[in-house]
């Protein structure tokens, strides 16, 4: 199956077109390759013939837009290369669209920060829920116990 890489778009197009990946980052377009190709699994003549399948690619260590802190983390959490592939629907266009907005929800999940976790005590609830059960597997174990004195 032939990967042909999608023309880049014009000049004029991609000036000031960026792709939003949390509220205060962006990536040009110009640093995602975009490939197309025949799209697999079923769909009949129309398959066959059009290259509907979107492949969207972003190199991390080459980007301009992340910060150090930010490639790393992205490197760590994803790899040096994040890729969406889409092959939903008929057509290419909506193909690269679900593609680029699958790469912006790995880039984002990738650059998240976990909140760090706060360490709490059980609640006095929850401490009588273990003990009772604690104390049921005790009997029911109990139970299967010969009876003591006879023999």
């Amino acid at each position: 199956m032939p990967v042909a890489p999608t023309p880049p778009p014009e000049p004029d197009e991609a000036a000031g077109k960026r792709l939003r990946i949390t509220r205060e980052l962006t990536i040009p377009f110009a640093e995602i390759v975009l490939r197309t190709s025949r799209s697999s699994g079923p769909g009949g003549q129309h398959a066959n013939v059009t290259a509907s399948r979107v492949e969207a690619s972003f190199d991390v260590l080459a980007s301009q837009a992340l910060s150090e802190s930010q490639r790393a983390r992205v490197i760590a959490r994803a790899g040096e290369r994040v890729v969406a592939v889409a092959q939903d629907e008929r057509s290419q266009t909506r193909n690269r669209e679900l593609a680029l907005k699958r790469l912006a929800e790995r880039l984002a999940r990738a650059l998240a920060v976990p909140r760090k976790r706060r360490p709490t005590r059980p609640t006095a609830a929850s401490r009588t829920r273990r003990l009772d059960a604690k104390r049921r597997a005790s009997q029911r174990k109990s139970a299967r116990r010969r009876p003591t004195g006879e023999e």
